[in-house]
């Protein structure tokens, strides 16, 4: 019996925890601690203690399969290349688009992007951090130039006074919430704003429960009274920000509008909860702010995100340890396909594809002999989407790499419409998701653990796969899927890549930020956080230390109106609908559906229902009920609760057989394209009565 044990990086959230995965007679059976890691230090959660579930399970997709007459056949590789090559050849640029994947590492997704703007030569391409964090990234650049997390994991647990608003840390970054603990136990402070009493919000030694959708109120009505009170840090923003803004800044948040009393009735946080958060925030030594999809996923997303940039700097609180503004990312690599430039209006790095000599760069580095797509921005996925659905035969052919829109996108009745409006999809993945199953073609790949490669976590933090086992079947690795495809179609000189790590090299070749990052560099328990701009340097955990990374080096303040959600309750829908993770699943349940332990504690999703309101409705706990939105309607057992605001509801996203996503409005943040997940109106009904 042979067994060994092999250290990668665990391939759900971007905490980016490491783990050894225990490998028997060459198949991978467990995982183990890995205590070395600066991150999570031997420790893991639920999901990363079973991420060897899903691994070599019988489903996995093993053969290349082509849909004739309507069914899947197994088909010979050579076969579904010649299939794909002809017909991507059959369209012009400007038909085809391409999703990228947050799940797969950054030498795929930026093989991907590649062939997207050098192969196929649109311009269209995009990925689910479109979904869940497009307004951080919009967001923290308008205010400090650079969109990404600020400072690290470990610095959280020196804070004085952790403020956590749109993120259940507790269930959805767990390790991050260790952190949160040892700022606690080091004497800082903890405050929760969330609509439901999370786990998160029970360690809170401040809590206060808010109706989604009242953020930018919530953060104006903090910094008038910072203001009032003297507690701004007027000496950092004389040195750090552009005091023309800072001016605007100060007159929005002490207009009448936003006094604590206003403030109060727009969220339903007390006066006094208000005052004591302001006071805990802007008398700290230091307080960072963590937050994630509550503050994102909204209609005002990149409001919410610039709001939370004012007041860290309202209060001194970046380039600082135990500061900061730290968006909590929520796939393992959407930091990474991000940096990767798998996103329609920049290359690696956040290099505008509209800029003359970026443009002229990557085309020069990449040598396509007729050239590559042209400087112009292209659909985001939500803006593909409505296409599709409205404009048929705008947008032809698809390429998908590891997203399953078909369950994680808003409105699901709209997203089947526009999918079937595609003339030709593509499908890669290690499963038959949903979407793969409306494929034409579906081409087998390889999970995290049957190959090397890099990711980047919510914290910029570059770290290693290594491969564990052999994939099944005859599943190839996504990067050498992507570069056969581009030799089928006449750029082989393009891809001529023999390993993850040559790729990573052209990586470094073309992304200033990674400049001084390599495989050897990279393979240590510590790794490094980006920008590391030559080989040298250490890397940088905190961002904005001297400067921020706008030209100019200044921080720029936003002054923003409070707008309400798109829809809003009404007589016929009255309630407010949110949604969200639990700890033993992810996104659309693709791998911890498919883990025995994760699916055997929790096997379906719920509706969390106040229990006032269950009252009113006459509906029990547990009991089967009808959740209806003016886009469609799901049959959901209901969980009656005091831990949710009276007036809101919560829905999980995992489940395909009572999808959120049936019920959630495609309404768009106008900048970042993100649809508003977390509010929209609903109403339950008791089924027997609706019957």
């Amino acid at each position: 019996m042979d067994i060994k044990y092999v250290q990668t990086t665990c391939p759900y959230c971007g905490t980016g925890c490491t783990l050894n995965l225990v490998v028997k007679d060459g198949k991978v059976v467990g995982t183990a601690p890995y205590h070395r890691s600066p991150v999570n230090e031997g420790k893991v959660c639920p999901k990363g203690t079973y991420a060897h579930e899903f691994v070599n399970r019988e489903d996995r997709l093993s053969k290349p399969l082509i849909k004739k007459n309507g069914e899947f056949v197994e088909a010979s590789w050579d076969e579904a290349y010649a299939l794909i090559a002809e017909k991507f050849k059959g369209y012009k640029p400007s038909e085809m688009a391409v999703l990228s994947s947050a799940r797969t590492s950054n030498e795929e997704n930026y093989a991907l992007m590649k062939f997207a703007r050098g192969v196929l030569k649109t311009k269209h391409i995009d990925h689910c951090a479109r979904l869940c964090h497009a307004s951080t990234v919009a967001g923290l650049a308008a205010a400090f130039g650079s969109g990404a997390m600020t400072n690290s994991i470990g610095d959280i647990a020196e804070s004085k006074c952790v403020f956590i608003i749109g993120s259940n840390t507790f269930e959805q970054h767990p390790l991050i919430g260790r952190r949160v603990m040892q700022a606690k136990k080091n004497g800082g402070k903890l405050i929760v704003f969330d609509p439901r009493y999370t786990p998160t919000a029970k360690q809170a030694d401040l809590y206060a429960s808010f109706y989604s959708g009242a953020d930018v109120a919530i953060f104006n009505g903090l910094m008038g009274e910072i203001i009032r009170n003297g507690w701004e840090a007027k000496d950092w923003i004389a040195k750090r920000c552009d005091l023309e803004r800072y001016e605007e800044l100060k007159a929005k948040v002490l207009e009448p509008a936003y006094s604590l009393e206003n403030v109060s009735k727009i969220s339903g946080i007390s006066v006094e909860d208000l005052k004591t958060a302001a006071e805990w925030i802007g008398t700290a030594e230091s307080a960072a702010v963590l937050y994630s999809m509550g503050i994102t996923q909204h209609t005002v997303g990149v409001d919410n995100v610039k709001s939370t940039a004012n007041l860290q700097m309202l209060c001194g609180n970046i380039g600082i340890p135990g500061g900061g503004v730290n968006a909590l990312r929520g796939q393992n690599n959407v930091q990474g396909a991000c940096d990767m430039g798998a996103l329609p209006v920049v290359f690696t790095g956040y290099q505008k594809v509209t800029d003359p000599a970026a443009h002229k760069k990557f085309e020069d580095a990449w040598g396509f002999p007729d050239g590559i797509c042209p400087p112009e921005n292209g659909y985001e996925v939500t803006i593909m989407i409505n296409v599709l659905a409205d404009n048929p035969g705008e947008l032809k052919a698809m390429y998908i790499m590891g997203e399953n829109p078909l369950l994680s996108d808003p409105d699901l009745t709209h997203v089947e419409k526009a999918f079937a409006n595609l003339e030709f999809l593509v499908v890669q993945d290690i499963f038959l998701t949903e979407t793969a199953e409306l494929a034409d073609v579906v081409l087998p790949a390889t999970c995290y653990a049957e190959k090397n490669g890099t990711q980047t976590s919510t914290e910029r933090r570059v770290q290693m796969w290594r491969k564990a086992q052999e994939p099944p079947g005859e599943a190839k690795v996504d990067w050498q899927i992507i570069s056969e495809i581009a030799a089928k179609m006449g750029y082989a000189a393009q891809f001529p890549y023999q390993s993850a790590e040559d790729i990573f090299n052209e990586i470094a070749e073309v992304t200033p930020s990674y400049h001084g990052m390599n495989y050897e560099r990279l393979n240590k328990p510590e790794a490094l956080h980006w920008p590391c701009p030559d080989v040298d340097h250490p890397g940088t955990p905190i961002l904005h230390c001297e400067k921020c990374a706008h030209p100019h080096g200044k921080g720029m303040f936003h002054a923003l109106e409070w707008k309400p959600p798109a829809e809003v309750p009404d007589a016929e829908y009255p309630y407010i609908l949110t949604t969200g993770r639990c700890i033993w699943h992810w996104h659309t349940g693709s791998m911890t559906r498919r883990s025995e332990t994760l699916d055997n504690e929790v096997p379906t999703g719920w509706i969390e229902i106040n229990t006032e309101d269950a009252k009113d409705l006459g509906i029990a706990n547990k009991e089967m009920v009808r959740a209806i939105t003016r886009r469609g309607e799901v049959e959901v057992p209901a969980m009656v609760t005091d831990d949710i605001k009276k007036g809101e509801m919560f829905m999980p996203f995992h489940f395909k057989e009572c999808a959120a996503n049936r019920l959630t409005n495609n309404a768009l943040d106008p900048g970042a394209k993100i649809p508003e997940f977390k509010a929209c109106a609903i109403k339950v009904e008791k089924i027997q009565e609706a019957e």
